[in-house]
């Protein structure tokens, strides 16, 4: 086996993942949009407002009427009546003359300005004291002011939020393309790995890696499909690789990726046909992680211990399920926190450490607090509120060093 342990930098790891290409296109409805993933940019179908609209609440006026109005010397206007939510004002404004409005509401033809209720008073009659005076354009939101027609609203490879399906809804934008939910499959493989439901006997373990994965997954946008576990049997573990391949657009197998005896992922995935992309990057946690592609579908060899899964699912898989799920340019990571280092901690030069930390506050200041234990303690994964990524040309990192940490993602 040619690539097998063939080291890649973290650098190149993610450079190969970025070969897969995203699946396929589908029509969605507004009501189903939220959280999927944008398939074409958005455009703007008119100017937005369409037409002049009070920012405040009070009257529309000719600024000019207003000019040198104060609480000392008012302005006098006569009210002409109010905008009708939902309508027009049927008439223009004319010299002297106010209109009520409310926040919204169209600006009647011939005012250019709203003074806000705040400084007015009403007078006897149809008569209004003006106490401040505006300029022209003054708490009014011009046509188009907001967005012009024709102008990307929604760019293709953003995953949709609530704002955006409002967007969506004030352009009487009914349905739109989405990228179909990536489906994710995995499989656990060893003997010594059985159900949560089950009793582990001595020398066996619950699975733990394809939940932990699965929810990930999902969180990423994922459809998952949970294969089970397969024993460490050679046929057996193709059959189910071959089975899940044809439901799913992206297979994890977790298990089986470091050397040994038993370790059967890479034969497996060649004997498939599987074009192995790397086996191993300069890494810790998660060194011997496998890519590789049956057809254009990327299948992952993952450690078989939870820290160390996880660790490369947030650092490498995650970014991959993105991608596959149509999502452009989005940050790898995207929560950080500045922090400063409560202890030293040593590494080998050569390999990026995933160091995973807690966050505590001291004086006022966010410090990083080293969980220590190796990838088979899962305890440091539930104490730890992210990362701090030591890189592979230190030794280390210092007591007292500014460091950024990768927090948790969800």
């Amino acid at each position: 086996m040619g690539e097998f342990l063939n080291l890649k930098s973290v650098a190149q790891a993610r450079e190969i993942l970025r070969e897969f290409e995203p699946v396929d296109v589908e029509t969605v409805n507004l009501q189903e949009a939220d959280g999927r993933v944008c398939a074409t940019d958005i455009r703007a179908r008119e100017d937005m407002p369409s037409s002049a609209r009070a920012a405040m609440d009070g009257y529309a006026v000719r600024a000019k009427d207003t000019f040198g109005a104060s609480d000392a010397v008012p302005s006098f206007l006569r009210v002409r009546g109010s905008v009708p939510m939902g309508d027009v004002f049927p008439d223009s404004v004319g010299a002297g003359e106010a209109v009520g409005i409310s926040t919204g509401g169209v600006v009647p033809l011939g005012a250019d300005a709203v003074v806000m209720v705040e400084y007015t008073s009403e007078g006897e009659g149809d008569e209004l004291e003006i106490h401040k005076g505006v300029a022209p354009g003054e708490n009014v939101i011009r046509p188009a002011e907001d967005i012009r027609k024709e102008d990307v609203v929604i760019p293709a490879g953003r995953r949709l939020r609530p704002q955006d399906v409002g967007a969506l809804a004030a352009f009487g934008i009914p349905q739109l393309t989405v990228y179909r939910r990536p489906r994710v499959a995995i499989l656990s493989t060893g003997n010594e790995i059985v159900a949560p439901t089950e009793t582990p006997r001595p020398g066996q373990v619950r699975d733990v890696n394809q939940y932990a994965l699965a929810a990930q997954a999902k969180k990423d946008g994922a459809c998952v499909l949970l294969g089970g576990v397969a024993r460490d049997d050679a046929a057996e573990i193709a059959a189910r690789c071959a089975g899940l391949l044809e439901q799913s657009d992206m297979l994890i197998l977790s298990g089986g990726s470091s050397v040994g005896v038993r370790d059967l992922t890479a034969s497996v995935l060649e004997g498939l046909g599987a074009e192995i992309l790397f086996h191993g990057i300069s890494v810790r946690p998660g060194k011997p992680t496998i890519l590789s592609r049956v057809g254009k579908k990327p299948v992952l060899g993952m450690p078989g211990v939870p820290v160390s899964a996880l660790v490369i699912y947030d650092m490498f898989v995650r970014p991959l399920t993105w991608r596959m799920g149509g999502e452009r340019d989005r940050e790898e990571w995207p929560a950080r926190v500045k922090a400063r280092m409560t202890r030293r901690v040593p590494s080998v030069a050569g390999r990026e450490d995933y160091l995973r930390v807690r966050l505590i506050s001291r004086n006022g200041e966010t410090w990083a607090e080293p969980i220590m234990g190796g990838s088979a303690i899962i305890s440091t994964m539930l104490k730890a509120n992210g990362y701090v990524v030591i890189p592979s040309h230190a030794e280390g990192v210092a007591e007292g060093e500014d460091v950024e940490v990768l927090r948790f993602c969800g």
